[in-house]
């Protein structure tokens, strides 16, 4: 099946295929469902045949016991039968819900890092966590109890019928004046519907923007009123609920109103055929309790319908992410004798604009190779296409002779150690934080790798040491703390090839040497890539290619560029005298 063909399926369809291993569950929930609500109507009958039995005169207690002891323990049935089905079809819903976001977070993985940093953060969170969590009221509510709620008018609406058709069709005249204010809160809800979500999103994506950027706003004296990005989403988002509420909840609330109102059509027509002598009483008394049966039932099966007309959008969301297309990678391994890096006519565009020109490098096997150039210039989507982060849009690139496309996604992440200048660490201890470099790793050479880029020591004054937690994103540790960690996670790793996306750009002077030392002993023996933003840091590579506007100007060693390369001069000039006015200072 196509990507065409999966967006013509039903959200529906979508959720019994999800529920796919729990199919047993969500059958069994709904027959209890079921269960209880007949249990929940006998007793409305029981209650007719003790009024007929009024109506007659009867005066033996035996009779009203009898229906009065199988009223209530038709009640208690309806009461264990809902939990059961309750109990049941969460039980069954979470565990999709579970499943669905497991699946959802290896998805993330497999796709390319344009796809997932196209998608702000927030909204991705929003999805994954609050969105799916939107499926849960149909799975553990809908499918069992609207189904079984609508099952219990149809047998008390049979017996009508089995008593006199006459009224049993007569009951049925407000189910069209009702379904016709259903479709009417229909008309441009989906519409309306998915301007307040994807309003919503936006509000939350605004929001941790403006949460991060807390300390820029402050200073700059702005708040939550000021900055008109955050005022501007608070706004939409509340038009978008308040439209969406006013142009459905009129026919939402008619169509509640309207179809359970039988007794409306039912009482006229059953004292017309008692005054033409063709009805009974004691059927009327049966017929009116049967009918205030239904009640119950059909307002617990039309209060749904909200959920059911936002699950298709719900739906969508989630396969924004699970449909979306991965990085088409094989499974099986491939034999690789040699860690050269080649890349030949490379392209890449970022939507429709090409940051990458048909560019030529080669980087020989354990040798030390610098990108440098202007900022923009294309150095770190270069190092980035390497790391198959994203494909490139036209050319190649070479590990070992074998194209980064043809290398199993899992087979390439173990042979690349990648370091950014984000140096992101979780909100786990900094023992785990380390391993994440080599998930089987011993605490033995968690350690070894911590002292051979200098963190031990800072790691030891820590209040728990390596059992310390780091807090969000690495917030209780130093800028310097966070880099050095990151570095011995790398060198944990122990990847043939070594990937330092401006790594240490942001290193004070005090941590700077300590860090070169670190990634001195990280590189040895391997093929390193390093994304230049400090020179000094690099002069000694064994090749140093400047990227300039998406093309690359000149590649040799430092002394080579000084001479040939005008750019690469300018820049070495200009950092040397910037290093030399912060000494001075």
């Amino acid at each position: 099946m196509d990507h065409t063909e999966k967006h013509k399926r039903g959200a529906f369809s979508y959720l019994f295929e999800w529920a796919a291993p729990y199919r047993g569950k969500c059958a069994l929930s709904v027959v209890t469902a079921t269960l209880g609500v007949l249990c929940a109507v006998v007793p409305y009958f029981c209650v007719s045949k003790i009024v007929t039995l009024l109506i007659a005169g009867e005066r033996s207690l035996s009779p009203y016991l009898f229906w009065v002891v199988a009223a209530a323990l038709f009640w208690a049935g309806n009461y264990l039968f809902h939990s059961i089905s309750t109990t049941i079809s969460h039980g069954a819903a979470f565990a999709v819900i579970a499943d669905t976001r497991r699946r959802m977070c290896e998805k993330l993985a497999r796709l390319s890092m344009g796809k997932v940093l196209a998608r702000p953060s927030g909204v991705t969170k929003n999805i994954i966590v609050e969105r799916l969590d939107g499926i849960e009221p149909t799975l553990a509510h809908v499918v069992p109890e609207m189904t079984s709620k609508l099952l219990a008018p149809v047998a008390i609406l049979i017996y009508v019928f089995i008593l006199d058709w006459r009224v049993a069709l007569w009951s049925l005249l407000t189910f069209p004046i009702g379904m016709l204010a259903m479709m009417g809160m229909r008309v441009g809800y989906e519409e309306k519907y998915s301007r307040y979500v994807k309003s919503g999103k936006n509000l939350n994506a605004v929001a941790v923007e403006y949460i991060n950027g807390i300390e820029v706003i402050k200073t700059f004296s702005q708040t939550a009123k000021t900055y008109k990005k955050f005022t501007d989403a608070a706004h939409e988002s509340a038009h978008s609920a308040i439209d969406w509420m006013k142009d459905t909840q009129i026919f939402f609330s008619l169509g509640m109103v309207v179809i359970p109102s039988v007794l409306v059509s039912v009482l006229p027509a059953c004292v017309l055929f008692y005054l033409q002598g063709t009805l009974p009483v004691n059927e009327i008394v049966v017929i009116v309790v049967l009918c205030l049966g239904m009640m119950p039932p059909l307002i617990g099966a039309m209060s749904y319908s909200d959920d059911l007309a936002k699950i298709g959008t719900i739906v969508g969301e989630i396969n924004s992410i699970l449909e979306d297309e991965e990085l088409r990678r094989p499974e099986t391994n491939v034999q690789l004798d040699r860690f050269d890096i080649e890349g030949k006519a490379v392209r890449f565009s970022y939507k429709d604009t090409e940051v990458l020109h048909s560019v030529d490098f080669f980087f020989r096997e354990g040798t030390v190779n610098a990108l440098v150039g202007p900022s923009g210039s294309g150095k770190s989507t270069l190092a980035r296409l390497i790391a198959s982060m994203w494909d490139v849009t036209g050319g190649s690139i070479t590990i070992g002779g074998v194209d980064v496309r043809d290398i199993p996604l899992r087979q390439l992440n173990e042979m690349i150690a990648y370091v950014s200048q984000d140096n992101f660490l979780f909100n786990e201890t900094v023992r785990e934080n380390l391993r994440k470099g080599r998930p089987g790793a011993t605490d033995a050479e968690v350690e070894a790798s911590a002292r051979a880029s200098g963190c031990h020591e800072f790691i030891m004054q820590l209040e728990k040491g390596y059992d310390t937690m780091v807090g969000s994103a690495g917030g209780h540790l130093s800028g310097g703390e966070r880099q050095r960690l990151s570095i011995a996670r790398a060198m944990l790793k122990d990847a043939p090839i070594v990937i330092l996306d401006e790594a240490t750009a942001y290193t004070d002077p005090e941590n700077e040497a300590v860090i070169q030392n670190a990634v001195a002993r990280l590189v040895r023996g391997k093929t390193l890539i390093v994304v230049a933003h400090r020179l000094s840091t690099i002069t000694d590579s064994d090749q140093i290619v400047m990227v300039r506007d998406g093309h690359i100007e000149a590649a040799g060693t430092h002394e080579t560029l000084l001479e040939d390369c005008t750019l690469y001069r300018h820049l070495w000039e200009t950092h040397i005298g910037s290093k030399d006015a912060v000494e001075v200072k």
